[in-house]
């Protein structure tokens, strides 16, 4: 009999001490790629304590920098990433992407009549399936300091204009400024030429000139624009750069020029990689909830696509992103362009 209760007792601690000793169960990970302001850690731990997950967010700076590292996802490193419609396109042709299993997804039926049609979106479906979903946008505007400008700008000329030599700055990204540069020389800002080239990589060494220098993430420009007396800014995040400014102090003001100005609509979209595929279609369900989307309108001031924006004027000229004839071209003139090569050096071809 005493053995009996001894054998029961070193069973009962055995299975205890397998229980203490085994490794604790592995949390899943989601792997998020986005831009400042799209994933802020009160928003995530929420995400995190309502699936019983944990989130790894990781924030780009440009569209250059974006490619690099999803084209280099081989290894699972991230699952759901923000692009805007155009780069969607390049991540769907080169099947990077996964098509989306949107009953995952029903908070699409909450955003606006616009967005809620998705083919007719170019760039986010590709033969009836959808590769992504619109989650905010915004024009590329300028915003100018008041006290140094007795009228508002009204071209993306001024970007140019020696009066503020040393006191202007612009966004480091290859594409955007090859399309504004086009633009001002009176061709497409989408496809430029071969033999337009050389002018428009003319323009942008004489803006690399003017600059003070080239920013990549909205904050960077805040602090720039008020340690520097900055008095003019591509603002390559609209009306999110300009909130910020406002709310640091800067009495700046905000403008579409007469030319027209880029906008972007960014969506959310899956790697072909993902680990948990319903997790991150299920991040993207969240983003889409009218408490966080309307979090994004508050704490950066860009447009969702839930809740219709009084301040945006959509009869603005906006010039929404397009596909660009060479994106590799662009890049790799740019990255010569910024390094200081003279307008001679420079290969365009």
């Amino acid at each position: 009999m005493r053995l009996r209760r001894f054998t029961h007792r070193l069973i009962a601690v055995l299975a205890v001490s397998v229980v203490l000793c085994a490794p604790a169960r592995a949390v899943e990970t989601l792997r998020v790629l986005a831009w400042p302001g799209y994933a802020d850690s009160d928003l995530v731990q929420a995400f995190e304590k309502r699936h019983g997950v944990h989130v790894e967010v990781s924030f780009v700076g440009s569209d250059d920098v974006l490619r690099e590292k999803v084209r280099a996802n081989q290894g699972g490193d991230f699952d759901v990433f923000a692009a805007n419609t155009a780069e969607m396109q390049y991540y769907i042709e080169e099947r990077l992407v996964a098509p989306l299993q949107l009953d995952r997804i029903p908070n699409t039926a909450n955003q606006l009549p616009r967005f809620r049609n998705l083919q007719a979106i170019h760039g986010i479906t590709r033969q009836g399936e959808v590769f992504a979903i619109p989650y905010t946008y915004s024009e590329m505007g300028l915003i100018y300091d008041r006290k140094q400008f007795r009228e508002a700008p009204t071209s993306m000329a001024a970007l140019w204009d020696p009066r503020y030599k040393g006191r202007v700055l612009a966004f480091d990204a290859s594409s955007h400024n090859f399309s504004v540069a086009a633009m001002l020389l009176g061709g497409s800002p989408f496809q430029i030429k071969d033999r337009e080239f050389d002018k428009v990589a003319e323009r942008l060494v004489a803006l690399r000139r003017n600059v003070l220098t080239f920013y990549t993430l909205p904050e960077e420009s805040v602090e720039l624009f008020r340690e520097h007396s900055v008095a003019l800014l591509f603002a390559n995040y609209g009306r999110q750069q300009f909130k910020q400014l406002r709310d640091a102090g800067a009495d700046v003001g905000y403008v579409i020029p007469r030319e027209g100005a880029l906008a972007w609509l960014d969506c959310w979209a899956v790697t072909r990689g993902a680990g948990n595929k319903p997790l991150a279609e299920s991040w993207i369900n969240y983003m889409l909830e009218s408490g966080v989307s309307g979090e994004l309108t508050k704490r950066q001031g860009l447009s969702n696509t839930i809740a219709a924006d009084p301040l945006a004027n959509e009869t603005d000229k906006l010039i929404w992103l397009e596909p660009v004839e060479d994106a590799k071209r662009r890049a790799a003139l740019w990255s010569h362009i910024i390094s200081g090569d003279l307008p001679g050096k420079l290969r365009t071809r």
